[in-house]
């Protein structure tokens, strides 16, 4: 039986596809390319290079792939400020890509999918720590189209007898702890990476934005999850709907929170570079805090973060320094 990852080789689609393939499951991966990277994926696992709105492509695929026992699901446009500028993109390829792969699994009598879900269907929470009953209000399309992908799945669950899990994460961070694996982004958006890249000396500094925010030092607080413990995570989520687990939703993260200033300290501790920084003006809808309450995925997947930011970022220095260009 065959775990089809769609968008296995992009960053978080392809650790799927590394963890899935260490712990004995068979694995096939879609991929457009847009996005993802040929060379994160070995060369011995199947890949069909397609999009999943083309559903000539994927319908063929699911007919060559006879034997699918899960499907998870990472092909999704995911940048915020894009998803600004470029709204009709992100619904067009999140939410159109969604009704295809419905449709698709409908047809082919598959049963169970994971979907990578996001903390940006919550918008700005009046509460933190932040639980699955907080209620979702996205304030950009980004979120927008992921809890309408939700909402499609619930209801086709509950129409027809697929099941799934929506694991609606906050900030991913890592990568393969060999170093063999990790985030590579055309346009960097994230943290983390961006202040890797300041410790190889391909940024000149790193610019922390905002240090007036109601927390101890001022800046931000995030949660990041590491990325062995999020894809842990999705497999455990697969087991639990192959062993008749009904439809449900979990936000994953380490339920422990991390200033701007904290992680900046972190990597510059894990380096051992100075990484040079500046403080900026605040950026318009960050809010002062967004911490995950993950009780739930403990007690129903028998899940749990188990790596702290230390390990993150190690794993990601791992990765940029043997490739710092990226793939």
């Amino acid at each position: 039986m065959t775990v089809l990852v769609l968008g296995g080789a992009g960053y978080i689609g392809s650790h799927a596809v590394a963890m899935l393939v260490e712990n004995g499951y068979d694995v096939a991966v879609v991929d457009n390319l847009v996005t993802g990277h040929r060379e994160a994926i070995d060369a011995s696992i199947r890949f069909y290079e397609g999009d999943v709105r083309d559903r000539a492509f994927l319908e063929k695929t699911f007919e060559i792939e006879k034997d699918i026992e899960g499907v998870m699901h990472f092909c999704a446009y995911s940048l915020v400020s894009e998803s600004m500028e470029k709204p009709v993109m992100y619904f067009d390829n999140n939410v159109g890509g969604c009704l295809s792969i419905l449709e698709t699994m409908e047809k082919f009598d598959v049963k169970h999918i994971v979907f990578s879900s996001t903390a940006a269907t919550f918008g700005m929470p009046e509460k933190s720590p932040i639980s699955e009953t907080t209620p979702q209000r996205p304030i950009n399309p980004y979120g927008e189209s992921k809890l309408m992908m939700e909402k499609m799945m619930a209801w086709q669950s509950q129409a027809t007898d697929m099941t799934y899990v929506a694991l609606r994460y906050f900030n991913v961070a890592g990568a393969k702890a060999d170093g063999s694996i990790g985030e590579a982004h055309q346009h960097e958006t994230h943290l983390i990476p961006i202040i890797l890249q300041t410790a190889l000396k391909q940024r000149d500094d790193i610019t922390i934005f905002g240090d007036d925010y109601k927390t101890p030092d001022g800046t931000c607080i995030r949660d990041y999850i590491d990325m062995a413990d999020l894809i842990d995570a999705h497999i455990k989520a697969l087991e639990y709907l192959k062993a008749g687990g009904k439809s449900d939703q979990f936000n994953l993260g380490s339920s422990k929170g991390y200033s701007n200033l904290e992680v900046l300290e972190t990597a510059r501790r894990v380096t051992g570079q100075d990484i040079p920084s500046q403080m900026g003006d605040r950026r318009l809808g960050d809010p002062d805090e967004l911490i995950a309450d993950s009780r739930k995925a403990t007690q129903v997947l028998g899940w749990q973060a188990k790596n702290g930011l230390e390990t993150m970022i190690s794993n990601a220095w791992k990765w940029q320094q043997s490739h710092p260009n990226g793939y």
